[in-house]
């Protein structure tokens, strides 16, 4: 049984303070989801007409937000990656943030209350008698790819009566990951029938958690139905098409075209879905083109299924070889693939019948495609620094420039924890090698956020570092100072092959054991320009020199009034402190042992500054 939101508080607590390294990373609720800026599907308000019937929505031709010609809200999340294995592709997704993707308290984080609302516009159901035999149905799902909903996070069903109250008629507790069960809810009673009639999706959960997770799918209101109309009948996609490459998600095109073979999966999958209570044989194609200049890299490419009733079939196709010429080196190309059945069985909803992917080249390495379900986060030794590696692979010589990372929000924000990027040749224990090489370390940087649909933060390195081809590591390094740990990283779950993820919490790389890739992108090629968010190093407030140091370092900078600063080694103790004036300030280092410090420097009146500095 689920424990409730305090308990979960105090677990989190005892995890920190536990000292098992096999216990050191974590997957945890998603407390974040950010808006898209797509206006697709913008809230148009409430229709000046009521709708008529039937009403249908499976969630599959929305954009984020739910469809405004038959919903009123855009609380809920329409997505395909939360749900598992949903009735069709596409899902409305219930959590405890709202519609800026937001907790709705980030006070009182243990606060039960209402939440995400689904509301329907209004449906003309004046006229209408029970012996219309109305039923509205709807599949729903606990916990989906997200996290489970304890029992006071529910799920509720409210429909509008005639005088303009909301009664409940329907409700179900929180509980673990179940498949996605029909529901099917009588309309008899003549208060509901008027020409103003709405019904509305309600969930319960605590508000500074995302991790009461549901999701609805298949909502239908038609007259002519009875109890054992359980029937979709139809046969739908169940997924997006696959992407061309085989390991990673995205990359540079160039270095794509270094190895296509090597690169490119050797087939292209979807999933159809036979929601019927006959075996049907079904014809799907599966194309792709190149959409700025209309190549067509794939003819429709067709195969037929048997699919056995209320079952979903993988479909596989060979892949293409059929490629564009680069252009520039850097240039951004995108593949469209496009997958569809022809002709659908049954009387289903037609919208569902294509299912789309993007294929992107562009100038980052990723596992990841571009959705976080849940959070990936370290717990350290309370004095000891922690480091996350992702490990990738060049074709041929290229430059990173930066690092691309999703942060996932935590309450409060952790605006005030530091790491460092970093860029090994390779870890000590992994794939032979026996020592770390590192040979990139940036100043501390803090996290940041964009208030955007699954948008990344980048940071440019103060220096290109040239990359041979062959395998690298990217990632961060965590020092031990309070705080420092618990630092959201972005998890994305529906990754379909290994993590490429390693963590040292110790003295050795142990290798992720979790499901999903950490959204870290390494960015190459061309400058990058950092995100608009002042980091903590912030260079035009002081300079080191010279780094590394021998016997004294000296602090360049524009500060008015007196400094406080002290040094710490990696292990978060303060080994050297005091305090100084405006104008270049000197610090005497020889007692520090060599190795690498951190500065912590605080002007009067301003915020703290941090950076890395190395003593031979």
């Amino acid at each position: 049984m689920k424990t409730n939101n305090l308990a979960r508080l105090l677990a989190v607590v005892l995890v920190f303070f536990a000292f098992a390294a096999d216990a050191q990373e974590h997957a945890g609720a998603l407390l974040y989801r950010g808006v898209t800026t797509s206006k697709k599907n913008d809230v148009v308000n409430h229709k000046t007409t009521a709708l008529g019937l039937p009403f249908f929505d499976d969630f599959s031709t929305s954009d984020f937000y739910p469809a405004p010609y038959l919903w009123v809200e855009k609380q809920v999340y329409i997505n395909n990656t939360m749900g598992v294995h949903p009735p069709t592709i596409g899902v409305a997704t219930f959590d405890a943030l709202n519609e800026n993707g937001l907790p709705w308290d980030p006070v009182n984080p243990t606060n039960h209350r209402h939440c995400d609302s689904l509301t329907s516009q209004s449906i003309d159901l004046s006229g209408r008698t029970a012996a219309d035999s109305l039923y509205l149905s709807f599949y729903y799902q606990p916990q989906g790819n997200g996290y489970y909903p304890s029992i006071p996070d529910s799920l509720f069903l409210y429909m509008k009566i005639r005088y303009g109250d909301w009664l409940p008629v329907w409700k179900v507790k929180g509980r673990s990951l179940t498949p996605f069960q029909r529901v099917m809810i009588p309309i008899t009673d003549t208060l509901y029938f008027h020409n103003n009639f709405q019904f509305r999706f309600v969930n319960i959960a605590a508000l500074n958690f995302a991790d009461a997770n549901w999701n609805i799918d298949y909502v239908y209101l038609n007259r002519g139905r009875n109890q054992n109309d359980t029937l979709l009948n139809d046969v739908a996609m169940l997924s997006t098409p696959s992407p061309l490459l085989n390991d990673y998600i995205s990359m540079p095109y160039r270095q794509f075209m270094a190895n296509p073979a090597a690169e490119r999966a050797t087939n292209l999958l979807d999933s159809v879905i036979n929601n019927t209570t006959n075996t049907q044989s079904t014809v799907s194609y599966f194309t792709a083109y190149h959409p700025a200049s209309g190549t067509v890299l794939l003819a429709p490419s067709s195969r037929t299924d048997t699919i056995n009733s209320r079952t979903a079939k993988q479909t596989t196709y060979r892949s293409y070889t059929t490629t564009i010429p680069m252009a520039g080196r850097y240039d951004k190309v995108t593949y469209q693939h496009k997958c569809y059945i022809e002709s659908n069985a049954g009387t289903g909803f037609i919208g569902n019948d294509t299912a789309r992917l993007t294929q992107v080249f562009d100038n980052y390495l990723a596992y990841d495609d571009g959705s976080a379900e849940q959070s990936y986060y370290l717990t350290l030794y309370p004095s000891l620094p922690g480091k996350l590696a992702i490990e990738h692979h060049l074709n041929i010589p290229d430059t990173m420039r930066g690092m691309s990372i999703y942060f996932g929000r935590q309450a409060p924000l952790s605006l005030s924890k530091t790491f460092a990027l970093c860029i090994w040749k390779s870890l000590a224990g992994v794939n032979g090698a026996t020592t770390d090489e590192l040979i990139y370390q940036s100043d501390l940087c803090t996290p940041g956020y964009k208030d955007t649909l699954n948008n990344f933060w980048n940071y440019g390195l103060d220096t290109a570092v040239p990359l041979p081809a062959g395998t690298f590591y990217a990632g961060i390094f965590l020092p031990a100072e309070s705080g420092n740990d618990s630092l959201y990283l972005g998890l994305d779950i529906n990754r379909r092959g290994g993590n490429h993820a390693y963590y040292n919490v110790l003295s050795s790389w142990s290798p992720s054991a979790l499901h999903g890739a950490i959204m870290m992108r390494p960015l190459l090629g061309q400058r990058v320009v950092s995100s608009d968010i002042e980091a903590i190093e912030n260079k035009q407030v002081f300079n080191l020199y010279p780094n590394p140091c021998q016997e004294s370092l000296t602090l360049n900078g524009a500060f008015e009034g007196s400094i406080q600063y002290w040094v710490s080694n990696l292990l978060g103790q303060q080994v050297l402190s005091g305090n100084t004036h405006s104008g270049a300030t000197t610090i005497n280092v020889t007692t520090l042992l060599p190795g690498n410090y951190i500065l912590h420097v605080k002007p009067e009146g301003k915020e703290q500054i941090v950076k890395i500095f190395s003593k031979q």
